[in-house]
């Protein structure tokens, strides 16, 4: 039977919800003001607020539900539960199941690992919903929880190829979780929070950035940390990859952060579409290895 290895018990960030002015500011400084104050109005249990967080969210805890409904351990479910539920193992994907890259992400190992996930994603989500829009979040989830994925799944064949041992999932391991997604979630609002055109503080900016950026490292150490420590095995490279895709992200959108809702959404739009191709290109490859 399939051992289950989650992809992170992560920490939450450092501090709350932050509130943040609308993602692509109008050019006016008094309309920027006024969006910026409106914001901070809102509450942050108000689901229209922030409507892609709470999707998100919304989307593991059913999805979680749903398995615990059909049989599943609450706390300890087994490779076989797991990846029928839609959890990631390398044979399988490799295999032509390539839907797995991405259902991985909703997939959680049990009570421990989908709260501490779903911490952080509602934290981060709400302080980076209104840089990236909605659908923006949902696209960045998406791209950089695959591509933390593609990362364990290619370091895994490449071990294996060369000495028959992997760093990360083994071929008989089952993967899941959304922390790579929350890791690039992570890496993008490290981007996104250094544009100094932003109507924010500059010294309120550094703040959120530098506690993004603590969370981030604290939780990857975390992760190496378990390769010396059998009590739980989280998968550093998924991890890894969610972040290092979350940074590249988020250089292209700098530019038209403010410059129009019109010509962000563009520039998302591209940059993500350039991102999906890529990620394709390297499954292609990967798969062509295996």
């Amino acid at each position: 039977m399939p051992t289950t290895e989650p992809q992170g018990e992560i920490l939450p960030p450092i501090g709350g919800a932050v509130p943040v002015p609308d993602y692509a500011p109008a050019d006016s400084r008094a309309e920027s003001a006024t969006r910026s104050a409106a914001w901070r109005e809102k509450s942050t249990f108000n689901p229209l607020a922030s409507p892609a967080t709470y999707l998100l969210v919304g989307i593991n805890c059913v999805v979680y539900l749903w398995m615990c409904l059909h049989g599943v351990s609450f706390q300890s479910p087994t490779g076989n539960d797991l990846l029928r539920f839609g959890a990631m193992s390398v044979h399988d994907v490799l295999a032509g199941q390539w839907y797995r890259l991405l259902t991985a992400t909703f997939v959680h190992i049990g009570i421990i690992h989908i709260g501490t996930n779903m911490w952080c994603l509602w934290n981060l989500g709400l302080l980076g919903e209104p840089l990236l829009g909605a659908y923006g979040l949902v696209a960045v989830y998406m791209l950089t929880g695959i591509a933390g994925n593609l990362l364990s799944l290619g370091l895994n064949v490449l071990f294996r190829l060369h000495d028959g041992i992997s760093p990360t999932l083994g071929p008989d391991s089952v993967g899941a979780g959304a922390s790579g997604a929350v890791f690039g979630i992570a890496g993008i609002l490290i981007v996104l929070l250094s544009n100094k055109k932003l109507p924010i503080p500059w010294l309120e900016l550094k703040r959120l950035r530098r506690s993004v950026i603590q969370f981030a490292v604290l939780n990857l150490i975390i992760g190496g940390a378990t390769i010396f420590v059998n009590i739980i095995r989280i998968d550093n490279s998924a991890h890894i990859g969610g972040f290092v895709s979350g940074l590249v992200l988020g250089v292209p959108l700098i530019p038209r952060m403010t410059a129009g809702r019109q010509r962000y959404l563009s520039r998302q739009k591209i940059t993500f579409a350039g991102a999906a191709f890529l990620l394709a290109l390297v499954g292609y490859w990967i798969s062509k290895l295996g």
